[in-house]
């Protein structure tokens, strides 16, 4: 198996193989939140004209996401884990838009396969890359808008490449890295405002909170949308 660690929007279009697009901070920690609240379908777009023709052709759709951290005129939800972590989502569809994680996967257009990647499904991540026994396996660190480094998903890619190794990971340590050293730990708190809450800390760094991976799949009938979908591990 050989694993490639790339970075931002240039690296998702480089990916190959079974692709894993990483974004902690936070769309892909959030979007477990929302189909683990029950959400029948993810809809991830690139961009918010697409997000905004969706809601007008179907007013019961949900819109999440932001831009520069911030929730959208005329979306429901911003990219916070709090806001949503105890809200019914069952039966529902959500269209997700965001500055980083919706744009790996768009631009991902070489790879195999693509499912996301964050840490409260890590070793769900990990055992489903086990079971497929890819040749290719692209760990795509999406960071900050997307072209500005982000540690936390640098160190969610050297986990889940570990890992796959056979070597050990101390997560302790991610943690109080992000927390005390990384400029992550200041991200939320910096925001002052209520679409980051510094409890989103927390929750998207709940290790192993869910035991599913989200897959990037295509609707026939979807006139080309994107969806995920919840795969049990």
């Amino acid at each position: 198996m050989e694993i490639s660690i790339y970075q931002f929007i240039e690296g998702a279009k480089k990916a190959q193989g079974l692709t894993v697009i990483i974004d902690v901070f936070r769309a892909f920690s959030v979007a477990c939140y929302v189909v683990e609240n029950g959400a029948k379908d993810i809809i991830p777009v690139g961009d918010l004209q697409t997000a905004y023709r969706l809601k007008s052709k179907h007013p019961e759709y949900i819109l999440m996401g932001e831009r520069g951290g911030r929730i959208q005129e005329g979306f429901d939800y911003g990219n916070s884990p709090t806001q949503v972590q105890h809200l019914d989502f069952k039966g529902k569809t959500v269209v997700h838009t965001t500055s980083a994680g919706t744009q790996g996967i768009v631009n991902a257009v070489n790879a195999e396969e693509r499912i996301t990647g964050s840490f409260v499904n890590i070793q769900a991540i990990i055992d489903y890359i086990r079971k497929q026994n890819p040749q290719k396996v692209s760990l795509v660190c999406m960071g900050w808008e997307g072209h500005e480094h982000a540690d936390e998903d640098t160190l969610c890619a050297e986990y889940i490449k570990n890992a796959l190794e056979g070597k050990t990971n101390d997560f302790s340590e991610i943690v109080h890295f992000l927390r005390e050293e990384s400029k992550t730990g200041r991200f939320l708190d910096l925001k002052g405002e209520s679409t980051a809450p510094a409890s989103d800390f927390d929750l998207c760094l709940s290790l192993d909170r869910f035991n599913f991976v989200l897959k990037v799949e295509t609707e026939p009938a979807s006139n080309g949308l994107l969806h995920l979908r919840k795969i049990p591990v």
